[in-house]
């Protein structure tokens, strides 16, 4: 990405009005190296290319599922231009993930080895599950991640004291050599830095869950079949659960004193038990991997007038992602 990113940069090194499909691009590729294996070469996909195909049937799907959800289902009665849509999107995911499905079939057939997550899941559990795992990684795993890694770069373009000591402490564990597994674990101001923006603003600002029998939460008693939200965004910015909520203070995250303690359910951008978000692991090895290698390469910067956020469907800042990137 990185190599990307400096041939995209304009003639005041910022990065371009359409950075964050740049960002999803990286998102896709990362995913289909994780999960299968496979270069999708999605930096120099042409707009109707299967990467950009799967990209956008992502985004429509998101855009489309709150809407059929939340307004007046008339889509059960006639099929309405955004259900439409919304089917086609979902088969457009689905098209393209049987194809990698049959392609790893014929690896194994090929080689008789194992050597991605599909192949595994092919292997132990058949295409069928394999199909549906790799789906629902697609179909989570672009959009999320990549406006949440968006989000962090923002943030931190914000704050060149923060993006300081985070490249010491990078520097520190790294000492001019490749990342390897468990550098991360070596880095908790990192770590501590996407936590603080996703309490702020996390890309999913509320999880709903449906009750399958009456509940009592809180002394109030809630029948079967309540659908009940769990608010990220207003539990994450109230002072009520977060000391001096309204300051972005990654420290928080390290050392908790009496006065500063939060519940440890007061910020869940990922959910939580059975319910959790299914690729959180990959998400977060992605977030990190990416944000350390871009301050280790970058001073960022952001000159411009201050982002606000919206929701589109992801909760992410409303604009053109204008950051400059000054090579260290």
């Amino acid at each position: 990405m990185f190599s990307r990113v400096r041939q995209i940069r304009d003639e005041n090194s910022e990065t371009p009005g359409d950075f964050l499909n740049e960002v999803h691009k990286w998102s896709l590729e990362s995913l289909g190296l994780i999960a299968l294996d496979t270069r999708l070469n999605c930096f120099d996909a042409s707009e109707d290319s299967e990467s950009m195909r799967l990209i956008h049937a992502v985004q429509t799907f998101f855009l489309s599922v709150g809407e059929l959800e939340l307004r007046a289902p008339w889509w059960r009665i006639y099929p309405t231009k955004m259900f439409r849509q919304y089917v086609e999107a979902l088969d457009t995911i689905l098209s393209v993930t049987l194809s990698h499905v049959e392609k790893a079939l014929k690896e194994i057939e090929a080689n008789g080895g194992s050597k991605s997550l599909l192949q595994d899941l092919v292997t132990a559990a058949g295409p069928r599950v394999a199909a549906v795992a790799a789906l629902d990684l697609f179909l989570v795993g672009i959009d999320t991640t990549s406006n949440a890694v968006a989000s962090i770069l923002y943030q931190l373009s914000l704050r060149p004291s923060i993006q300081e000591r985070l490249y010491e402490e990078i520097t520190k564990v790294l000492q001019n050599r490749p990342m390897k597994p468990g550098d991360v674990n070596q880095m908790p101001y990192l770590k501590a830095c996407v936590k603080e923006v996703m309490r702020m603003y996390p890309v999913v600002i509320g999880n709903g869950r449906q009750l399958t029998k009456d509940t009592v939460i809180c002394g109030y008693n809630i029948p079967k079949g309540t659908q009940v939200i769990f608010q990220h965004y207003v539990m994450g910015n109230s002072d009520d659960y977060f000391y001096n909520a309204s300051e972005f203070k990654p420290e928080r995250w390290m050392t908790r004193s009496p006065a500063q303690k939060h519940h440890a359910f007061a910020s869940l951008p990922f959910g939580y038990g059975k319910r959790m978000c299914l690729g959180r692991r990959f998400a977060e090895l992605e977030i990190h991997t990416v944000i350390c290698k871009m301050i280790q390469a970058f001073k960022m910067e952001y000159n411009h007038e201050p982002m606000d956020y919206h929701i589109h469907p992801m909760y992410t800042p409303n604009g053109p992602i204008r950051i400059k990137l000054t090579d260290r």
